[in-house]
């Protein structure tokens, strides 16, 4: 060949185009061929093809297994030719209880575990259909659907199965293709098939009205559906997220508690799950697990968490919860070929897409079905008019020298079709006695009724949708069965808060930031100078630093130094006994390492009339209102902006019309009107409430009540308190005046609070030493005075903080000293 000629057969493609396009084919043959399911039977390709294989190899479910080897060859060598391994996996995916909701494949040997464990080589398993599956090939050789050539053009495979039930929602579907997924959960036959025929009834039902029927999805592996908002969601667009939680009991025995884990959500890995929950345990994450095992066996599901006698186990379930896939999501997106192309569906659409491939299955069958009633009614009007006729019929065959000659002339004499006078020279003389030319009349008159039938159901839909509806029953009553999976209320709404009583109770969060819930009667009041009560057991080093009276039904909002907060209710700290150490406030909110709780405010509900004031170590101070910490998410809210080297030391709940004490740790206060700083929003960094020495930081801050008095109290457990009328006001950001004369007796200021006579004053050493004394029996003095002794301290502690209650009358009986047993103070 010249080069001209070479240089002519050449086709200049502009290479952007030419990618564009065969992308574009790549894609769509991805797409068509391979990893989206057909609305109409809910099916892939790949699975299509294996039911199919194996239907043609007459693995029914009465018929023995037969090697999977064989049906992986039949598959890659008639319908799909790719890899071997694919087909197999995806074979035993359609045999694993796990993974179907409905079994299509009945496998007999080893096809894999919840585990992970890889189902043996398809050499030693086997497997045929289940009797589900028939259902989907019911009618195939009926002309119900249309045949397509192979990949060879040798063999021919189904477009599409008849699919006699809802497959695509029933046993759902998963698949990635080229810039689309569909991820369709599975859902229960009963559920699926009543809503097929709410369908057929109300042509214009919306979906919403059909989760009348189709409650949400129904994984194989059960457990519980937190809430129906992503449900309803994912039924009206097509797409929606829920959330899955592992069936979990709490057992106790022995005061000790363990959490038995019975069911699992969708596709989650039992080996992995494991795996993961020891990981969490051995990086400290969650606190309070002793012991982890898995005593799963046939019979069930069994995995053993067994936890420590301090913890709570709620406490602790949720965090499993939180942090591995005990709890995990599905990402629901209702995505379908129909007719050929992908489309993102609701409920109703895929309900109507399979209820018209159904009509079109039941038509095509009934055509087909009168085609033969009609084929064999010709015969059998042949056969009458030869038994009318028997002796000329008779003469004639006598008479002819060839078949070709006798069935001319039965034709021509008779006026018969070819095919009447060949079954008229077929039939045996047997058919000629009096019993069999009364059968012949019986068959046609019978068939004459079903052709008439046939036609009726061709003329009217109606006719069509009520046998639809029928067979649909039929397979409801031979296959349906219960939920697995239960719908609860949302995640945001599990706590029963009925079932919860409303009650005062006192909280405690020590340094290192264990937290606990007591009665408010575990302290009774003590005299001045008392030794108190142990009120907490503490690691080394650590100590009580909050203390403060809340109801059970309230809201906690926790401020850290670094200024977020976070949210709890107050019933969601674990309940324990006055001695115990409490339960890691990282395992109730979300806490960032470094951060510590400077501030807990108690608030019955989010109200724009209220505000927060907050107030910084080096005097900055700012407020804003209540409402715009009603939503705080899971991972904390920033609450206020902090400069360098500084940290937030206090919040409080005011009206914005207060006035404001700050107290600083050499003795400096100042006094000034809450108006005298703006609302800000939360980002806000705040204004300067005291101007500070070099040496000095702020320790606590107060909203001034009326008929109060300021009480301090001293690290060496010294404290006073000073009437309210010798603190004037100032303007904000002064350097404030003398609040109590600081020496090396009574040591630094740790607390300043505004209290009255009818309150009570908790002090709390580092140790861990609690003593509640009433506040009427503290002394009022100057504010250049050094205050009295309120607790007797040994050297090596201090006092910590300092917290004012509620009187509590029930146990205003003073005692004189030694500690002695309190109520509330068994192990609980």
């Amino acid at each position: 060949m010249s080069e001209e000629q070479q240089r002519s057969q050449i086709i200049d493609i502009d290479i952007s185009s030419e990618m564009r396009t065969s992308f574009m084919d790549y894609a769509m043959s991805i797409i068509v061929s391979r990893a989206l399911p057909d609305v109409r039977d809910g099916l892939k390709p790949v699975h299509r093809r294996i039911l199919y294989a194996m239907s043609e190899l007459g693995m029914a479910p009465d018929k023995p297994h037969k090697k999977s080897a064989r049906i992986v060859g039949e598959v890659i060598g008639k319908y799909h030719p790719h890899g071997d391994s694919a087909v197999y996996e995806t074979m035993v995916r359609m045999a694993q209880d796990f993974s179907l909701r409905y079994m299509l494949v009945d496998g007999h040997g080893n096809f894999g575990s919840i585990d992970g464990d890889m189902a043996a080589a398809m050499r030693y398993t086997e497997a045929r259909l289940s009797k589900i599956a028939m259902e989907l090939l019911r009618d195939i050789n009926k002309e119900t659907i249309d045949f397509v050539p192979n990949y060879d053009g040798e063999e021919q495979e189904p477009a599409v199965l008849p699919a006699r039930f809802p497959n695509l929602l029933v046993n759902g579907s998963s698949g990635i293709a080229v810039g689309m997924a569909t991820n369709i959960p599975p859902h229960n036959l009963t559920e699926v098939i009543n809503g097929v025929q709410q369908l057929i009834e109300n042509p214009d039902i919306t979906s919403m009205d059909l989760m009348q029927s189709i409650k949400g999805p129904d994984f194989p592996t059960a457990g519980f559906i937190m809430g129906r908002e992503g449900i309803k969601q994912a039924y009206n667009t097509g797409r929606g997220s829920v959330t899955m939680r592992a069936r979990t009991t709490i057992e106790e025995n022995n005061n000790k508690a363990r959490i038995l884990v019975h069911e699992l959500p969708y596709q989650v890995n039992k080996a992995r799950l494991i795996e993961k929950i020891a990981e969490l345990v051995r990086d400290k994450k969650i606190d309070g697990i002793t012991d982890l095992r898995d005593e799963s066996d046939r019979n069930g599901m069994r995995i053993v968490i067994e936890l420590r006698r301090d913890v709570n186990p709620n406490v602790v379930l949720n965090n499993l919860f939180k942090h591995t896939a005990l709890q995990s999501n599905f990402g629901i997106i209702m995505l379908a070929l129909v007719n050929g192309e992908p489309k993102v569906m609701n409920l109703k659409d895929m309900l109507y897409h399979y209820l018209e491939h159904q009509k079109v299955v039941i038509r095509r069958r009934t055509e087909y079905e009168l085609r033969k009633a009609e084929a064999r009614a010709h015969i059998l009007e042949g056969l009458r008019i030869a038994l009318d006729h028997l002796d000329e019929v008779i003469a004639l065959i006598r008479a002819s020298r060839t078949t070709e000659e006798a069935r001319e002339g039965l034709m021509n004499q008779f006026s018969l079709s070819h095919d009447q006078a060949q079954a008229i020279l077929d039939m045996r003389l047997q058919r000629l006695t009096g019993l069999e030319r009364e059968k012949i009349e019986l068959e046609y008159a019978e068939l004459m009724k079903k052709i008439a039938e046939y036609k009726a159901i061709l003329a009217d839909e109606k006719l069509v949708l009520a046998i639809i509806s029928e067979e649909l029953n039929e397979i409801k009553e031979k296959f349906g069965d219960e939920r697995r999976s239960e719908i609860t209320i949302g995640e945001e709404s599990i706590e029963d808060e009925d079932l919860i009583p409303q009650e005062d109770v006192i909280i405690t969060i020590t340094h290192t930031g264990y937290v606990k819930r007591l009665p408010v009667t575990t302290y009774r009041s003590q005299k001045r100078g008392g030794k108190g009560v142990i009120g907490m057991d503490t690691k080394d080093n650590d100590f009580v630093e909050h203390l403060f009276v809340t109801n059970t039904h309230h809201y906690l909002l926790f401020f850290t130094n670094k200024g977020k907060v976070y949210r709890l209710k107050a019933y969601e700290i674990p309940d324990l006994s006055r001695t115990a150490r409490g339960t890691p406030i990282i395992n109730l909110i979300q806490i960032e390492q470094g951060e510590t709780i400077n501030a807990v405010i108690p608030v019955e509900g989010f109200e724009s009339d209220k505000q927060l004031f907050f107030a910084t170590k080096n005097g900055l101070v700012k407020k804003t209102p209540l409402d715009d910490y009603g939503n705080i998410r899971k991972g904390g809210l920033i609450a206020i902006t902090l400069r360098e080297d500084d940290d937030l030391i206090g919040v409080k709940l005011t009206d914005g019309n207060q006035t404001i004490i700050m107290g600083t740790k050499q003795g400096i206060s100042i006094h000034f009107p809450e108006k005298e700083v703006r609302s800000m929003g939360r980002s806000a960094t705040g204004v300067k409430g005291i101007n500070i020495g070099e040496d000095d930081a702020v320790i606590d801050m107060d909203v001034v009540r009326e008929d109060s008095s300021v009480l301090i109290v001293t690290s060496k457990g010294f404290g006073k308190r000073t009437p309210v009328s010798e603190y004037r006001l100032q303007s904000r950001g002064g350097k404030g005046i003398k609040t109590l004369n600081v020496t090396p007796k009574n040591g630094p200021v740790v607390g300043l609070k505004i209290v009255s006579d009818d309150e009570d004053l908790m002090i709390i050493t580092g140790l861990g030493t609690i003593i509640r004394t009433s506040m009427s029996g503290i002394s009022m003095m100057g504010r250049y005075t050094q205050g009295v002794k309120l607790i007797n301290i040994r050297d090596e502690d201090e006092v910590a903080t300092v917290a004012r209650v509620e009187k509590n009358e029930e146990s205003a009986d003073e005692m004189d000293g030694d500690e002695a047993p309190e109520s509330g103070d068994s192990e609980q």
